[in-house]
């Protein structure tokens, strides 16, 4: 049973695009082996924001150039040094193999490396993973406690970005991490209180089951005039389920993997009695042919939103109204890597929102209804641990009455290194 680190984790989101050493620090203690793994990575950034047309889009990624050019949030030009997609990572693991059973965990803590504050020392770190896992390879492994998300794993994992910045939603410096493709092409799997199964590795096939916390679900209203959230809060009576399934090949020069995952919440609104369910559904590929990579995905749900799961997914304005919004969305992502080693590639993502009905489009006019980015990225190996990266990333907000929308353009350079 391998190990569920960072490195493992990130290998699927590397695919060749840049060096990653292919093991921590290891040490024996006794009975286990210990790893200390993790990341620095740190990137100067320059986002450029366009003049809004009309108001400002709820829950657009793309920052809007503000008319008096000197709000503090989002002024027109920005500058600043932050982690990327990922952030700074810290992981502890330790494996054993005990009556015949492979035992591990895992705990990891992301500090940043930026903050704009007067003394630079008030942003927390994050705490992303903190799990146990045992299995054997002729029945597979169980997994308890906090990891990320079954649900679009694998659209993240494969995301170049992920080693760079992708869309950067809030682009002064302090920041803890930018938000890559999520929102622009995905669902944000998240990090989650969780107890699945996977199954053993049949020739490549693999699968996994889990039930799992049931985390908050944001805002899903907006009032017109006031912009109040309306139901902020919500609680739910059960565990959400997720699962998934892949095929991993490797066969001659080609190499790559097929998948297919769902996830279902059942959400209460806690200033309300309305309840729904909010299903999703994605399925992908990746695909390694020489020095050419390709990675295609698509999701859609009902009431599962955008940018987060369940985010902007339900009209609900009282206990008596309730209408799921749909969405779906996608990327495509092409990559060459050069006889010199860089890796090159571009990406075009989209993640869309539809009002539920014509009451609902009525009364929020300046909803998000897709937030679409392009991306241009170069990965080099500078040593086998160190990689250099440069992108440019251009996002579009657009709202669901066509006057509203916003667009901003950042150039990103930087450097992360795996250990």
């Amino acid at each position: 049973m391998k190990i569920n680190k960072l490195k493992l984790a990130v290998a699927g989101a590397v695919l060749a695009t840049a060096s990653v050493a292919n093991a921590g620090i290891i040490i024996p203690a006794g009975d286990w082996t210990l790893d200390i793994n993790g990341n620095v990575n740190t990137y100067v950034n320059y986002t450029k924001s366009d003049n809004a047309q009309g108001s400002a889009v709820i829950g657009g990624l793309a920052t809007a150039k503000n008319s008096n050019n000197v709000a503090a949030q989002n002024p027109d030009k920005a500058l600043g040094i932050n982690t990327g997609l990922l952030p700074a990572w810290l992981g502890f693991s330790g494996s054993t193999r005990q009556n015949d059973v492979d035992v591990s965990f895992t705990i990891s803590m992301q500090p940043n490396t930026s903050d704009n504050t007067p003394g630079g020392d008030n942003n927390a770190p994050l705490f992303r993973q903190a799990f146990l896992q045992f299995g054997d390879k002729s029945w597979g492994s169980i997994k308890l406690g906090k990891d990320i998300g079954i649900f679009a794993q694998n659209a993240i994992l494969n995301d170049m970005t992920l080693l760079g910045v992708g869309a950067v939603a809030t682009p002064r410096s302090g920041g803890a991490t930018t938000f890559g493709g999520i929102g622009s092409g995905y669902i944000y799997a998240a990090w989650k209180g969780q107890a699945t199964y996977t199954t053993p590795n049949f020739n490549g096939l693999t699968a996994s089951v889990g039930i799992f916390n049931p985390n908050a679900i944001a805002s899903s209203n907006y009032d017109a005039t006031t912009l109040a959230a309306v139901a902020t809060g919500t609680n739910q009576d059960r565990f959400g389920f997720e699962g998934q399934i892949q095929y991993a090949f490797n066969q001659n020069d080609v190499s790559g993997k097929i998948w297919a995952s769902g996830a279902t919440y059942d959400v209460t609104l806690a200033s309300a009695t309305a309840t729904y369910t909010a299903v999703a559904g994605d399925i992908g590929a990746n695909i390694n042919a020489g020095a050419f990579g390709l990675t295609g995905y698509y999701y859609g749900g009902s009431g599962a939103g955008t940018t987060y799961f369940g985010q902007q997914g339900v009209y609900a304005p009282d206990a008596a109204t309730k209408a799921k919004r749909d969405s779906d969305g996608g990327y495509i992502q092409v990559t060459y890597t050069a006889p010199f080693k860089t890796k090159f590639g571009v990406a075009y993502g989209i993640s869309n929102l539809d009002a539920a009905n014509a009451t609902d489009l009525a009364n929020n006019a300046r909803l998000v209804a897709e937030n679409e980015r392009w991306t241009v990225g170069a990965y080099h190996p500078l040593t086998k641990h160190l990689n250099l990266v440069a992108e440019y990333n251009n996002i579009k907000s657009q709202a669901q009455v066509s006057t509203n929308s916003q667009e901003a353009s950042t150039y990103s350079a930087g450097a992360i290194l795996f250990f």
